[in-house]
Order: C-alpha cells, then sequence, then structure tokens
C-alpha cells in the first residue's frame, strides 16, 4: 500500500497531478483545491489511497489525513467506487458529510455528480455511527482551536507553502471564517486555499 508520496509536480490537471518521486512519476487523481494550487516544480505531499484492479492501479490523494480516513469509508458504501468517494470530497467538506449521515439527509449527496438518490441513500443510512458531526459552534470570537489551525499549516506546508506565508494565511482567514469553519480542518484549509490562489508560473507563492 502506498500511503503517501512526497515529490516535485511535474504535472497538474483539473482533477490530478504527476508527482515526481526519485525519478518516478506517479499520477494521482486529487480534490480540485489541490490540483488548482499544485504548481509545477513545487514539492508536494499527500496522504494517498491505492486502488487495485486487474487492469491498473490508481492513487487517490489528499491533504489532510481526515480527508483520506473518509475516503475510505466512503469506499465502504455499496455503489460507491473511488471516483464518487473523491466526488463527495470535491464537493462536501467532512463536517458537512458527516452532519448529514447524522440526520440521515441524502440530498447533500445527490449534489455530487455520479452519485444518484439510490446510492445518496445508501451513504447515509450505511454510514451512520462511522462519522461523528461536528459540535455546536460556542460563542464567536476571530481564533481556532490551536489544533485545527496547526493541521491546516501542516497541510499547507505539505503543499509546498512557506510556514510563514502559510500561518499568516490561516490567521487572515480566521478572523472572517464562521465558528464551524474555524473549527473543521477540511472547512478552513479549503478557504485559506482559495484566498492564498493558484502557484504562480515562476515558482514563487502568490
Amino acid at each position: 500500500m502506498i500511503s503517501s508520496v512526497r515529490g516535485t509536480v511535474v504535472h497538474t490537471a483539473a482533477d490530478s497531478v504527476v508527482i515526481d518521486v526519485s525519478g518516478v512519476g506517479y499520477s494521482v487523481a486529487v480534490p480540485p483545491d489541490v490540483a488548482r494550487i499544485a504548481g509545477h516544480g513545487h514539492e508536494l505531499f499527500l496522504h494517498t489511497h491505492l486502488v487495485v484492479r486487474e487492469d491498473a492501479l490508481s492513487l487517490f490523494g489528499f491533504a489532510t489525513r481526515d480527508e483520506l480516513e473518509v475516503f475510505g469509508v466512503l469506499l465502504g458504501v455499496n455503489g460507491v467506487g473511488p471516483k464518487s468517494a473523491l466526488g463527495i470530497l470535491s464537493v462536501l467538506t467532512i463536517d458537512q458529510i458527516a452532519s448529514a449521515v447524522e440526520a440521515e439527509d441524502d440530498k447533500p449527496f445527490r449534489k455530487v455528480s455520479g452519485i444518484g438518490p439510490k446510492t445518496a441513500k445508501l451513504i447515509a443510512l450505511q454510514l451512520q455511527g462511522k462519522l461523528h458531526a461536528p459540535a455546536p459552534a460556542g460563542a464567536s470570537g476571530a481564533s481556532a482551536p490551536a489544533g485545527v489551525s496547526a493541521q491546516v499549516i501542516a497541510a499547507l506546508t505539505g503543499l509546498g507553502w512557506p510556514e510563514r506565508t502559510a500561518a499568516e494565511a490561516v490567521d487572515q482567514v480566521v478572523e472572517g471564517a464562521s465558528d464551524a469553519d474555524r473549527a473543521s480542518v477540511q472547512a478552513l484549509l479549503r478557504l485559506t486555499l482559495a484566498a492564498l490562489g493558484p502557484a504562480s508560473k515562476s515558482g514563487t507563492r502568490v
């Protein structure tokens, strides 16, 4: 099992990257937000899941360990393949998935391309007890739990951003984020990636 890869980005597409690891290029399917910021020539670290089939070996990669674990849980649902599971994590945050499952609400999953009503219902039912919805947000304040911020900064540095740039961006995003987003690693990561924008072709993060 290839559980992670770290190397230099040599090619990017809308939903995948090619990472050179000691001269070997690994094609990894990733969420669009990761593909969007993966700059050519930059070092990238991803948590990965290897899918083995008779005719192919496919790698799926994520910026955080939590996303990888939820990806594995989704694969356990009847009718959900790796592309559909990746699609779900590309559209919904982990907290949104957990909240929908807890409420037995299949509507959020129907928004994902390739997920029909029957499969959406199965996701909401079969994941019962396997995911935990976020606790209600407390009093408002422009801060995030230390562990959440640290994980987001670690994910950003793994994606190639300088630690100082990552930390400053997280602090800025936290000021305008909702309580729920501040408490979610995936939500805060997505907001920070959107704020940072894509890497410049010259190799300098902007």
